[in-house]
């Protein structure tokens, strides 16, 4: 069953977005080649039960840990580890808060020190392509052509794999409701988007192979090939002629400029973020 959001319910959404913004975006004032999956999860979660709120991921499912941290062949669901981080290493973060009754949800992907260019080129594309995914979702639309604009402009345009296990997803009261949402699909298929859908868009998307499989730690989700992962998420409420982003990567992206151990990953063309 699919719930649709009142204005009053997309606002307490877009609070606990906003928060999952404010600890991503103080991780990305620390994260540095040197420091651990562990310390930059405890300052999450510290940040996020300072605002009065809980994390959203630590014990959903059993998963052990405020953020899922997925370094460079790491799609997601990666567990916090005591490992420190590499230069030229590229590290998912994805971060989910509960706060007033509702679910935020949002994912960056960070690139520390000296990345080579090929992976950055990732990392742009993938950026690129959540918010070309996210120019279809408006009302009179279907899942698919989300999915469709995503997968055209990441394997179409340019040589990357799609991953097909693990896709997008509506949210609210819950972390994980209807519809799925997945980053590939056809044109005028699936269903059929409403104003007042809250869904989480975000594209995963491999430098080789489309191929994941588990490591053996039960949750994270690695590229077969060993080759980078990207992934990069917002929510977003659906609308008559313009998605309401409710999640704000800008706050990240001005912390990024202001520590010299990230790059910036940006866009590849003009498009307008109105995150």
């Amino acid at each position: 069953m699919i719930f649709y959001k009142t204005a009053d319910e997309i606002e307490l959404i877009r609070e606990s977005c906003l928060l999952v913004c404010k600890a991503l975006t103080h991780v990305a004032s620390i994260i540095r080649p040197g420091i651990t999956g562990e310390e930059i999860d405890k300052a999450a979660e510290e940040l996020i039960r300072d605002h009065n709120a809980k994390p959203g991921f630590k014990g959903y499912r059993g998963f052990p840990a405020t953020l899922c941290i997925s370094p460079n062949e790491g799609v997601v669901h990666g567990i916090p580890t005591k490992k420190e981080f590499q230069n030229g290493d590229v590290v998912s973060v994805d971060c989910g808060s509960y706060l007033n009754g509702f679910y935020g949800d949002s994912a960056f992907t960070f690139a520390l020190g000296e990345v080579d260019e090929a992976t950055m080129e990732l990392l742009r594309v993938t950026n690129t392509s959540l918010y070309l995914g996210i120019e279809n979702a408006i009302e009179g639309r279907r899942i698919g052509d989300i999915g469709f604009a995503v997968q055209d402009y990441c394997e179409n345009q340019h040589p990357y794999g799609i991953v097909r296990e693990l896709v997008g997803h509506g949210i609210g009261r819950e972390l994980h409701e209807s519809p799925e949402v997945p980053n590939y699909g056809k044109r005028g298929k699936g269903a059929k988007l409403k104003e007042g859908l809250v869904i989480a868009i975000e594209p995963m998307v491999n430098l080789g192979t489309k191929d994941v499989q588990q490591s053996n730690d039960g949750w994270t989700i690695i590229t077969k090939d060993k080759k980078p992962s990207a992934h990069f998420e917002h929510t977003v409420a659906v609308k008559k002629d313009k998605a309401d982003i409710l999640s704000n990567h800008k706050l990240i992206e001005e912390a990024i400029l202001k520590n010299p151990n990230v790059n910036s990953v940006g866009v590849k063309n003009t498009l307008t973020q109105a995150s």
